[in-house]
């Protein structure tokens, strides 16, 4: 056991080395150009010690994948609560967002994983319904308002995507595709704000 533990930690290192060097490798180069060679001279590792943790680059991506979906799980989210005010609660689910989409690791594996998505639709669609998935808090929350009859829409699905856009419009995709920095406190809780109103105008 106290032999195994050194070799266990020392493995674990050389794996979370080389998922570095591949995210590093497929921002630089793109996932075509990216080749499992330069993953494992980035991570100072044998090709051999790559392909050990990993048989293709392909697991490799997906690997990268579920890292970034793993990175999405803060627990649960908070649920529609009937009798409570919108604005608060709203305002809870926003901010617990922005939270994720201004984790750095995150934000390395989300421009990873469009960068390669571009270049292969069906590694686009896996990601975007991967993501959609981790969405679904906001959308759960809107159409169990609705139903409530508390947000006035026939179409929640839309209208939680509206919300998602509100937001990811100041605090995603201009750091993702832009590489602006990421958001401030204030300026989350500003956007978070505004993006509560906007929505509650348009849908209480």
């Amino acid at each position: 056991m106290e032999t195994s533990a050194p070799y266990q930690r020392l493995t674990d290192r050389k794996r979370v080395a080389i998922v570095g060097a591949a995210i590093e490798e497929f921002l630089a180069a793109g996932f075509g150009a990216t080749s499992m060679d330069r993953i494992a001279a980035r991570a100072n590792v044998s090709k051999r010690t790559v392909y050990n943790h990993f048989p293709s680059k392909e697991a490799l991506f997906a690997a990268i994948l579920q890292q970034m979906w793993d990175a999405c799980q803060d627990g649960d989210a908070p649920s529609y609560r009937a009798g409570e005010p919108l604005r608060a609660q709203l305002l809870e689910l926003l901010e617990r967002k922005l939270r994720l989409l201004h984790d750095e690791s995150f934000l390395s594996l989300a421009r990873v994983a469009i960068a390669a998505g571009i270049h292969s639709p069906e590694r686009a669609r896996d990601m975007v319904a991967r993501m959609g998935e981790r969405e679904e808090d906001l959308a759960a929350w809107v159409r169990a308002a609705a139903a409530d009859g508390r947000i006035k829409t026939d179409d929640p699905a839309f209208a939680a995507l509206q919300l998602q856009a509100l937001v990811k419009g100041f605090a995603f995709w201009p750091q993702v595709a832009m590489g602006q920095m990421p958001l401030g406190a204030a300026e989350q809780k500003r956007i978070a704000e505004a993006a509560a109103d906007m929505f509650l105008a348009r849908y209480a």
